[in-house]
């Protein structure tokens, strides 16, 4: 699945065996048919979630991401929810940045005429938001709102009091943001943003890139930051052991 994940150590028992993912290489693709055919969701029937994309694609270019390599620089409608919703009461989206899309609009209101607990799974990009797409939000049953903050020279708090500002959700357990670190940002910014997120009344979330090689320092800013009992009860980082 990624390229820093190792190979299967055996023969599949099968007739036919077709290698393809990003582990794999990104020119990998599945053919129109499979991409589009509904979820057989009796394979697994321990989860009771429906999955899919109602986008692929991402404008950004970010350094450490391979979504606008593999799947395009534009955020394109690929399908509408009732190709793979089936009734669940819970959907996960997997989309990069549906908010970057053009048709935005009628997809999110394809989510909140389902009626279903949607999970943006990748996050929403909070430079994309306005109050016109607040509102929108605000009709759709969401659990947990996700955004994400990867580059500290960034400024993002306008975009952040505008969410707190107009968002029907205003628990800060409910508006995670995650915080990429060990990429272009020191430790004093990594805790920068943590500080400024939950001054404003977000839920911080580490995330480590290359974790392997990360050093120690920000690892254990990810356990400090991840485990809400650590965070919540110890608000200093300099206090943390």
């Amino acid at each position: 699945m990624f390229d820093f994940t190792p190979d299967i150590s055996y023969t599949p028992q099968a007739e036919q065996i077709i290698s393809g993912g990003t582990g794999y290489g990104l020119s990998n693709h599945l053919s129109q048919e499979v991409e589009n055919i509904a979820p057989d969701y009796k394979l697994y029937p321990q989860y009771s979630e429906a999955y899919g994309f109602l986008t692929r694609g991402c404008p950004r270019h970010c350094g450490f991401c391979i979504v606008s390599e593999k799947e395009g620089a534009v955020s394109k409608h690929v399908a509408d929810l009732d190709e793979f919703h089936q009734g669940q009461s819970c959907v996960k989206l997997l989309d990069p940045n549906i908010l970057a899309c053009a048709d935005r609009d009628r997809l999110l209101e394809q989510l909140a005429t389902s009626g279903a607990c949607i999970d943006f799974t990748q996050g929403l990009d909070i430079r994309l938001v306005d109050k016109g797409v607040i509102q929108l939000l605000n009709r759709i049953k969401i659990k947990t709102l996700r955004f994400s903050w990867d580059n500290p020279n960034e400024d993002l708090t306008p975009f952040l009091k505008l969410v707190v500002a107009y968002s029907v959700i205003k628990s800060n357990r409910r508006r995670c943001v995650y915080v990429l670190t060990n990429y272009i940002s020191t430790h004093e910014e990594d805790l920068m943003r943590v500080y400024v997120l939950r001054d404003l009344g977000f839920d911080p979330y580490i995330m480590i890139y290359d974790k392997p090689n990360a050093p120690r320092q920000t690892r254990r800013l990810q356990r400090w930051v991840n485990n809400k009992r650590l965070f919540w009860s110890c608000l200093d980082f300099a206090n943390y052991k």
